[in-house]
């Protein structure tokens, strides 16, 4: 399957760009570069982890954009705490890394019940 087809991707891919054009006027550019980075990396690693040849490879990056989200969320959080992010935004922002946490979750059972090539 190509990984542009899976909702997990789609729906990684549009909070990045949400995140991108949410935060494109916010002057701190250390928690602006943190933050788009670890929204940026779930949809990438799940596309890296696609286009890899084994099984193995393919949970690994998939593992790694999980772990995106967990962090991702833990920005919002910190984003919101100090205001640069609303309420409302980190709020959606978070349930939407939540939710793809839980989506990935199950994608590397399914990766991991494969036989290994």
């Amino acid at each position: 399957m190509r990984h542009e087809k899976m909702e997990v991707w789609q729906r990684s891919k549009q909070l990045s760009v949400e995140v991108y054009r949410e935060l494109k006027d916010l002057r701190d550019f250390g928690f602006k570069d943190q933050i788009t980075r670890s929204a940026l990396s779930i949809p990438s690693n799940i596309a890296e982890g696609f286009e890899r040849f084994t099984e193995k490879e393919k949970f690994r990056f998939v593992s790694i954009a999980k772990g995106s989200c967990g962090e991702f969320a833990t920005q919002t959080l910190i984003g919101i705490e100090v205001g640069y992010i609303t309420e409302a935004v980190g709020q959606h922002w978070r349930n939407e890394a939540m939710t793809l946490s839980r989506m990935l979750g199950s994608l590397l059972k399914a990766l991991d019940m494969r036989p290994q090539r």
